[in-house]
C-alpha cells in the first residue's frame, strides 16, 4: 500500500463534513502540485469527484467566488443532493455548460483559497502543499509559458493579498511534500494530539488513531 491510499483509506474513515460527504480542501500556492495531488488522491479513492476552483472564479473574480460555492455545490452536498455549476472558460471568458459533482463518500476540491474561512466549516479535511510561494509561481509560469505572463503578474499580487487577508496554512490538517516517489505527509499547524489526530510519524504516513 502506497502513500496515497493509506491516505485514501484514513479520508474514508473520517465522519462526514458535508451532509453525507467528507469534503476535502487540496489547497497552496499557484503551481505548487495541488491539482496533481488532487487526481491521484481521487484514482486512490476510486475516482472520487474532484472540484476545481478555476472552474468557479473568473478573470474579474480571482476570489470572489465563495457566493458561488456556497450555493452551487455546498448547500446542495450539505442536503445529500447532487451539485451542479456551470464551468467558467479561461479562453472564452464566460460560463459553459453546467457539470454535476454527486454526493460521494468523499468530495476533494482543489485550489488556491480551498481551505479559506467560509469553507472550513464544511471540511472533514484540510491538505496543505508545501512549497514556498515563489517557487511554485515559478513553476506555473514555466507551465503557462510566456503568453500568460501578464496573468501571472496580476495573479501573485491577488494571492498574495488573499492569504494575506485570509490564510489558508494555520489551519491544515496535513502538509503534504512532493518527495522523488509520492509524498511525505506531515502534521500541519491545526493538528493536535487527541482522539481525532490523522497524522501519525509511525510509518510515515497518513492513518487514523
Amino acid at each position: 500500500m502506497n502513500d496515497l491510499d493509506r491516505a485514501a483509506h484514513a479520508l474514508l474513515r473520517l465522519p462526514p463534513s458535508c451532509g453525507p460527504v467528507r469534503l476535502v480542501a487540496v489547497d497552496g500556492h499557484a503551481g505548487s502540485g495541488k491539482s496533481t495531488l488532487a487526481a491521484r488522491l481521487s484514482a486512490a479513492l476510486g475516482d472520487a469527484p474532484v472540484l476545481h476552483l478555476d472552474d468557479l472564479a473568473t478573470h474579474e473574480e480571482l476570489f470572489a467566488w465563495t457566493g458561488r460555492l456556497r450555493e452551487r455545490v455546498l448547500e446542495p452536498l450539505s442536503r445529500g443532493g447532487t451539485a451542479s455549476y456551470r464551468p467558467y472558460d479561461w479562453a472564452l471568458r464566460r460560463f459553459g455548460e453546467a457539470r454535476v459533482l454527486p454526493a460521494a463518500p468523499v468530495v476533494l476540491v482543489e485550489g488556491v483559497g480551498a481551505g479559506r474561512r467560509v469553507v472550513r466549516p464544511f471540511l472533514a479535511r484540510l491538505l496543505w502543499m508545501e512549497r514556498a510561494a515563489e517557487d511554485s509561481w515559478a513553476r506555473g509560469r514555466r507551465r503557462d509559458g510566456p503568453e500568460q505572463a501578464s496573468f501571472w503578474d496580476g495573479w501573485t499580487v491577488a494571492e498574495t493579498r488573499h492569504f494575506a487577508e485570509d490564510p489558508s496554512r494555520p489551519f491544515a490538517d496535513a502538509l503534504v511534500r512532493e518527495c522523488g516517489e509520492g509524498y511525505d505527509w506531515l502534521p500541519g499547524p491545526a493538528v493536535t494530539a487527541g482522539a481525532h489526530q490523522i497524522i501519525t510519524h509511525g510509518d510515515g504516513f497518513p492513518s487514523v488513531i
